[in-house]
Order: structure tokens, then C-alpha cells, then sequence
């Protein structure tokens, strides 16, 4: 007898070979990149019968327990779903080279990661506006977007929330007595709490609030779940999964196709209107620069023709870094839904004008590889805590010609003295937090750090610093001479070429990255379905 998830993977191989058996040499639209941004533009401008998008995913099905189970989402971590980029050596995390996780499969990180939905801070809209000088990414069409996409599930919050849109958001049924406990610890520190935490709670200082998430019936709902899975059947809708996006096939000045390697064989594909890249802040920039786009000497270099010199591909690296803090539970709590239920976001100077601290709670120890070696509890929480706005930037290196090769990736995280700054304050809030009375009933005592100072907190820090996965604004939307993409996502040089994931953020925004790579993906299909008719 077969079980549900083999007949879906039955379902999917059958529409695998189906895809591929149908793949026709051209198409109206390439979408390179099944992601939180790529699953919204193919199905958006497949909403149009008339036109005719092939959507290309390196990785495979998303039919796997691991990834529908939302508790299960650490086991993709390190698996064949996970492009498994490794950052170099970065002397200001002690000599560390952290694993930098990004989803590979059909919804990308939405199919890997923690399901967390969270919209960013009006002012993360606002300075994105500001730096394309376009109004249309601000903070009051953004909220109009975001309502238009999201079915709400929670208390009728119409200036706020959508909910006939096709993204499910909902906190999570039954929540742990910890994450409650989190907001009344918050409550005790004068820390605001909110009904929920893409309302009010991102237009002023922060606050405290349970998570929302993409959860459905118990079961992850993707960006790929919620807008292409149902429309997989439509004619005009390609979706080809294995298959690797090598370079951007460019004619003169203009992008006409994509060279794609499936199953050992190399062949390409045009595009009678556009190429979209939506392959995350690693692979775009990367597929960018082996073809030909980028800066030119590093080009030169490798023995690539320069095609359109954009010293900005792959500059800007941005991610957020956590220090996760630890405490023991007095009784075993076992984690609920998704093991992570409440976040806040807060100051680390009283002065600022939004947070720059991110809260996740996370119901059970996340230690680092390092800090693993000063003893772990057996059962406890760690409230995985890190930078919002980080003042360092990272950058990708180029070290071949050969498309399949890697990039050096230089995170360079707390290299910004900064940094370490308003690291010491998260630190210093943490403690407070989780030591609070609220969790009196619920913990024996805090496992780590413990009351370190000056030097020994500057070296757990160091120790305990991880990413958060939201690696980002590798090819930065902007009008300076490092922006790779103007207010339309258009490569700079480049006619029929665009860039819409994560990669084009100028900063990243104050919160978990998907929500804002749909908005990214709905902005980029207006703007593609207005420029052809489409």
C-alpha cells in the first residue's frame, strides 16, 4: 500500500517528465528560481492564458515530510534541499566559517525555513522608496500589497490584514506556556506587546507579539504552496525542476535566454520578452557575473567578456546574526507547531527611530558549533536573538569561469565596531528577558551566557554568532554607481533582464526575509505584466 506523500511524489515525478517532455525552445517570460519571489512572478504572469512562462527550480519536489511538517523544518538543514554555502573564515567571529543555509527545491528558503511571516518595518519600505526613487516601494503601497495577498486567519484587522488573498497566515494554535511567557517577560521590561506582529507593532519603536506563520492545516503553505502548486495544470505554465541556470544568454545588449544543464546536457532556452533571476543573493549575483555582468576587472580575471560592467554584483552582502542565549527547563516542554511562537523586536539605544534587535524564541537549544562546547541543557529554549540592521557588509567573490563552480563567500559579519555594540545590548536583553519572573514557573536557570562581561561577553558573542539565513541586497536596487537594479528591478545596460529576490534589497529588512521577497515577486510581475501588456 502506498502512503499519501509516495503518491505525491509519484504525481510530481509524472509532471517532472511531462514538464520536460513539453519543453518548448522559447517561452514569453523566464522565471530562473522557484523561490519566495520566483513562485509569485511565474504564477502571477501566468494568470495571463495568452502568455507563456517557464519557471526553472535547480533543486526538486517539496513532497517530503520534512518539509510539509512544520516541526520539522531543522532536518532540511544540511540535506539535498539545501544549496549548503559555506562562508569563509571571519576573524571577527574568532576564526569562524559559518554554514549559510539557503533552500534549494521548489519554494526555496519558504520550503526550508522557520515558516515566520513578518512584513519588515515601515521604514525598511520607505528607505527602499527612497533609494530607487520610486514611490511604489513604500511603506503604504507595500501594506496595500500585503493585504491584497495574505487570507488572515486571525481577529478582522481590515486596515491592516487581507483575507481573500492566497498566502494563509495564522499565529499558532495552542501556543507553548513559554511564548507567553515571553510576552509577559516583555511586558515586565516596559516592552509593548501587540495582537499580532505585522500591524502596529512595525510602524514605531517594536514590541512583542506571537508569530505569525505559513502554516495550513497543520502543514507548511510555501510561497510555491500558496501560488503555484494550484496552478500547476494550466497549459501555459512550465515548471522545470533539476535543472541549473548557468549563465543568461545576452545578444548585443539585451537578454534573449537562459543556458540550463539538466541531466548532464547543456542546452538554452530563449525568451521572447524576459529573463527574471530569482535565485536569492548568492546564485543571481552569481549567474549575473558568469554572464558577463559585473565588475569588470574580477571578470577579467576569470577570462570572462565583460558584457556590462556593474561593480555592485555581489557587493552589499547583508544577513542577520544571531547570539542565541540558553535556559533549562525545570520539566521537559516539548516544542508546539513550528518551535518558534513569539518574537519581539526592540532597541538597543533608546535614541533610534526603529529596532534594530530581532527576537525569535526558538523551544529548544540552538547552540552554536562552538558554544555547543560549554554545555547544552538537555531540554530547554533559546531565545535566538540577533542584529536587525547590521552595519557590515559582506560580499561574493568570484573564483572561476566555470559557472558550476563556487563563489567565495565573505560575510564578514561584526566586522562594523557597531556591531559589536548593539550585540552586547541583544546579549544584555536576552538575559533580561529570560530571567524574568515570567519564567520563574518554567525554567531552573539560565544555561548561557551567564553574567559575562566586557572582554569574556565580546568572546561569547564571537563564539555564539550565527546567521539567521536571510542573506540578502547582493544586487542592490538603487541609483548610485553600486546599484545592479533601478526601481523597475531592470539590470542596469541590460534591455530584458531582471533581478527580483532578496538579492535586490538595498538594506535588509528588519525581520524574516519572506514576506518581503513576495512583496519583491509581486512588485516585479506588475512591472513586467505593465511593460508587455501582459
Amino acid at each position: 500500500m502506498t502512503t499519501q506523500a509516495e503518491n505525491a511524489q509519484g504525481d510530481h515525478d509524472a509532471r517532472r517528465r511531462q514538464d520536460a517532455d513539453t519543453l518548448q525552445p522559447a517561452y514569453d517570460f523566464i522565471v530562473c528560481g522557484a523561490g519566495a519571489s520566483g513562485s509569485v512572478i511565474a504564477r502571477r504572469l501566468a494568470e495571463n492564458p495568452d502568455v507563456a512562462v517557464l519557471l526553472v527550480e535547480a533543486g526538486d519536489s517539496d513532497e517530503a515530510e520534512a518539509v510539509l511538517d512544520p516541526a520539522s523544518w531543522p532536518l532540511n538543514l544540511g540535506s539535498e534541499r539545501d544549496w549548503g554555502f559555506q562562508a569563509q573564515p571571519n576573524p571577527h567571529l574568532n576564526g569562524r566559517a559559518l554554514s549559510m543555509s539557503m533552500g534549494k527545491g521548489l519554494g526555496g528558503g519558504s520550503s526550508i525555513n522557520v515558516m515566520v511571516w513578518a512584513r519588515g518595518h515601515r521604514s525598511d519600505w520607505d528607505f527602499f522608496a527612497a533609494e530607487a526613487g520610486d514611490a511604489a516601494w513604500g511603506y503604504d503601497n507595500v501594506l496595500d500589497i500585503y493585504r491584497r495577498i495574505e487570507n488572515w486567519q486571525g481577529e478582522p484587522d481590515p486596515q491592516y490584514r487581507g483575507t481573500t488573498g492566497p498566502v494563509w497566515v495564522q499565529q499558532a494554535a495552542d501556543p507553548s506556556p513559554i511564548a507567553h511567557a515571553m510576552l509577559e517577560a516583555a511586558g515586565e521590561l516596559g516592552i509593548p506587546t501587540f495582537e499580532n506582529p505585522n500591524g502596529r507593532m512595525m510602524e514605531g519603536p517594536g514590541g512583542a507579539a506571537l508569530s505569525d506563520t505559513l502554516v495550513r492545516d497543520g502543514r507548511r503553505h510555501s510561497l510555491y504552496r500558496a501560488y503555484v502548486h494550484p496552478w500547476r495544470d494550466r497549459p501555459n505554465l512550465t515548471v522545470l525542476t533539476g535543472t541549473t541556470v548557468l549563465r543568461v544568454v545576452i545578444e548585443g545588449k539585451r537578454a534573449t535566454g537562459v543556458e540550463l544543464l539538466r541531466n548532464g546536457e547543456t542546452f538554452t532556452v530563449r525568451a521572447r520578452a524576459e529573463v527574471v533571476l530569482s535565485l536569492g543573493a548568492i546564485q543571481s549575483p552569481k549567474v549575473l557575473m558568469h554572464s558577463g555582468i559585473g565588475d569588470a576587472a574580477e571578470l577579467t580575471r576569470h577570462g570572462i567578456a565583460v558584457v556590462q560592467h556593474l561593480p555592485g554584483v555581489g557587493q552589499n552582502l547583508q544577513d542577520h546574526v544571531s547570539f542565541g542565549c540558553t535556559w533549562e527547563y525545570k520539566e521537559p516542554i516539548a516544542p508546539r507547531n513550528n518551535g518558534s511562537e513569539a518574537k519581539l523586536y526592540w532597541k538597543s539605544r533608546p535614541e533610534l527611530e526603529a529596532p534594530d534587535l530581532l527576537f525569535c524564541q526558538v523551544e529548544f537549544p540552538v547552540p552554536s558549533e562552538r558554544t555547543a562546547a560549554r554545555g547544552v541543557p538537555e531540554h530547554g529554549w533559546t531565545m535566538f536573538a540577533g542584529l536587525a540592521r547590521p552595519a557590515s557588509r559582506g560580499r561574493l567573490i568570484l573564483q572561476s569561469a566555470d559557472p558550476l563552480a563556487p563563489l567565495a563567500i565573505d560575510a564578514n559579519m561584526l566586522s562594523d565596531p557597531a556591531d559589536l555594540t548593539a550585540a552586547r545590548a541583544c546579549v544584555e536583553l536576552c538575559r533580561d528577558l529570560g530571567n524574568a519572573e515570567a519564567f520563574k514557573p518554567f525554567v531552573r536557570g539560565e544555561a548561557m551566557p551567564g553574567p559575562l562581561k566586557g572582554a569574556a561577553l565580546d568572546d561569547y558573542i564571537r563564539d555564539a554568532a550565527v546567521t539567521y539565513w536571510h542573506q540578502s541586497c547582493t544586487a542592490k536596487m538603487g541609483r548610485d554607481a553600486m546599484s545592479v537594479v533601478d526601481a523597475s528591478l531592470r539590470v542596469y545596460g541590460i534591455d530584458g533582464l531582471r533581478v527580483a529576490d532578496g538579492s535586490v534589497m538595498p538594506r535588509v529588512t528588519t525581520g524574516n526575509t519572506q514576506a518581503p521577497c513576495a512583496i519583491i515577486g509581486e512588485r516585479a510581475a506588475e512591472l513586467l505584466r505593465t511593460a508587455h501588456a501582459a
